[in-house]
């Protein structure tokens, strides 16, 4: 693993905790998922070069931020990572987020900031909900992670197609439940529906997709009907084997992506 500081940016409210790592840009900027944390992303790190730039931080109202007051809707969410971004990238960077946070990307994305020459979107939740997101479907989700065995449950049959080690179900697990109450129902609850269509229509950036063959959240079906039209430049490649939680099921297939898009940046 990289060696990483941990460098304080403020933002509405309060501040971030952000670790900064390595040199070598583009910079990686993570985004994580609706329970996770900047954890998520260590198995992916793990097989970067050691010399990437990376940053990485939790999101207001989970694990470290947890504290930082509300709203925690998408459009404070994007203010965050914006923030993060033009405070803690001196360069060009990428974006890369994951589920929710890959929502939360695209709408920075569609603001078109400085620096930004590319968006990867890992099993992201697509800017036009789906029909299955119903409300029943959104009331049931707010429960997912009302204590460790609801968290495990979702873990093990809804979130990963794979086992995952037991350091880092661990991990996923005490990232799940270190959310304020207000915080974790907002994704379910309202954003997860939140239509961001008008805004995906203005990402003028590379975008590559990766999805998860099995993954029963964000299927690759889903994104092919409900992100590649309002993102027509964007390129989808799928995963064989894994769910929804790309980082920790296939970190190096995650970091494999991310090694041929900066490549591919470079000519």
């Amino acid at each position: 693993m990289m060696t990483e500081k941990t460098r304080t940016v403020p933002v509405a409210g309060g501040s971030l905790d952000v670790r900064t790592g390595g040199h070598t840009g583009p910079t990686l900027v993570f985004v994580h998922y609706w329970g996770g944390s900047a954890d998520t992303w260590n198995g992916v790190l793990g097989h970067l070069p050691p010399t990437q730039a990376t940053v990485r931080y939790d999101q207001r109202g989970w694990g470290t931020s947890r504290a930082l007051p509300g709203p925690y809707h998408l459009d404070q969410l994007a203010d965050d990572l914006a923030r993060v971004a033009g405070t803690r990238v001196p360069g060009p960077f990428v974006l890369v987020g994951h589920s929710m946070g890959g929502k939360v990307s695209q709408l920075v994305a569609a603001r078109r900031p400085s620096g930004l020459v590319g968006l990867v979107l890992v099993a992201p939740a697509p800017p036009q909900p789906p029909a299955t997101v119903t409300e029943e479907y959104r009331q049931g989700l707010s429960h997912a992670y009302d204590s460790a065995e609801t968290v495990r449950h979702a873990l093990d049959h809804v979130l990963t197609a794979t086992p995952l080690p037991a350091a880092v179900r661990a991990t996923a697990v005490r990232d799940s439940l270190a959310a304020g109450p207000e915080a974790r129902q907002e994704w379910p609850l309202h954003s997860i529906a939140h239509d961001i269509t008008l805004a995906a229509h203005d990402i003028e950036v590379p975008v590559t997709v990766l999805a998860g063959e099995n993954d029963l959240v964000e299927p690759p079906g889903v994104l092919r009907d409900h992100l590649l039209p309002h993102i027509p430049h964007a390129t989808l490649t799928t995963v064989p084997d894994v769910g929804h939680l790309l980082p920790v099921e296939a970190p190096g297939a995650v970091a494999t992506a991310l090694g041929d898009g900066l490549a591919a940046l470079q000519h």
